[in-house]
């Protein structure tokens, strides 16, 4: 049977056609809606309010990979399937965060601020210690691009199961050793309450003044205040910052002024870049719905991610 699928706030043509390829049909609100596949905003209440008005709703695609805005509602929903796009949009986000660190490590952010000729000066990625904070799609394919410059890259995740790929896999409790020894510290992690503020002020003064921080994840997982001083007093490299707390970043804030600092607007992908992986992902769902098979991108309710 054709699982009848809704697309909320309102249809969008690219998405009714992945939820027609994968089999399914998009229809109003029913007591046969099996499907719910979000774009960016529909709010909490509302979403709240459909879900407690049709209990035959049995999946929900979330539009981010990140699901921290959902956490809340995924908890008092425990026995729906939730799907992110997790997994789908490493390849723009790894990407991304490549050409951070080299940016980083070859002063592109120095010579970008210049006005006048200057000395050459970087350094080179290769033969690096690259510590990677997050084993999912994005931290893996991170893994995968920076693996063409290094070998010696540390993968820290939940649990122990060695990351195919990495030198060395710890969990939370190697993290500080391993900050110890990193050239380059990548977060690709998910937010939520156990990440909050993971690099703080004690385990920034665990890097090197060498070292370099790129945070392509989520901006709370570094305590903002205790970055800005680190940079401030030379105790650390530089900073490459795609995501930011607060964001946006308000102007006048001292990160903007910090010659260490390199900040871009939470662009590690676009919807040029998201949507066709988006829609692919919709589009298998929407097939395995049918099928009874395993969903992709599976929120785990109760880690949060």
């Amino acid at each position: 049977m054709e699982p009848s699928v809704v697309i909320l706030p309102e249809p969008r043509d690219y998405l009714v056609n992945a939820v027609q390829a994968g089999g399914g049909v998009v229809a109003p609100l029913s007591e046969a809606t099996r499907g719910l596949v979000l774009t960016e905003g529909l709010s909490q209440d509302a979403l709240e309010t459909v879900l407690a008005e049709h209990p035959g709703i049995a999946w929900i695609q979330l539009p981010l990979a990140g699901v921290d805005q959902y956490e809340d509602l995924m908890q008092r929903n425990p026995d729906r399937q939730w799907t992110s796009g997790k997994g789908a949009f490493g390849q723009p986000v790894g990407e991304f965060a490549l050409a951070l660190v080299l940016a980083l490590l070859r002063s592109v952010d120095t010579f970008a601020r210049a006005q006048s000729w200057g000395k050459p000066q970087g350094t080179s990625l290769h033969g690096k210690r690259v510590v990677i904070v997050g084993a999912g799609g994005v931290g893996k394919e991170i893994l995968r691009l920076v693996s063409a410059f290094t070998e010696h890259i540390t993968m820290v995740r939940a649990h122990r199961q060695p990351v195919p790929g990495a030198e060395k896999t710890v969990t939370d409790e190697g993290l500080d050793d391993a900050l110890r020894e990193a050239d380059v510290l990548v977060l690709a992690a998910p937010m939520t309450a156990g990440t909050e503020h993971l690099l703080d002020a004690r385990r920034l003064a665990l890097l090197r003044p060498d070292a370099f921080l790129v945070n392509i994840a989520r901006g709370p997982l570094v305590e903002t205040a205790a970055l800005v001083t680190a940079l401030a007093e030379g105790k650390l490299a530089g900073a490459a910052l795609d995501v930011t707390d607060p964001q946006p970043l308000p102007d006048g804030h001292p990160l903007w002024s910090e010659p260490r600092a390199l900040i871009t607007p939470h662009t590690g992908e676009t919807q040029d870049m998201i949507r066709p992986l988006f829609t692919a992902r919709v589009e298998r769902n929407v097939r395995n719905l049918a099928a009874g098979f395993a969903l992709e991108g599976l929120v785990d309710v109760r880690a949060g991610y």
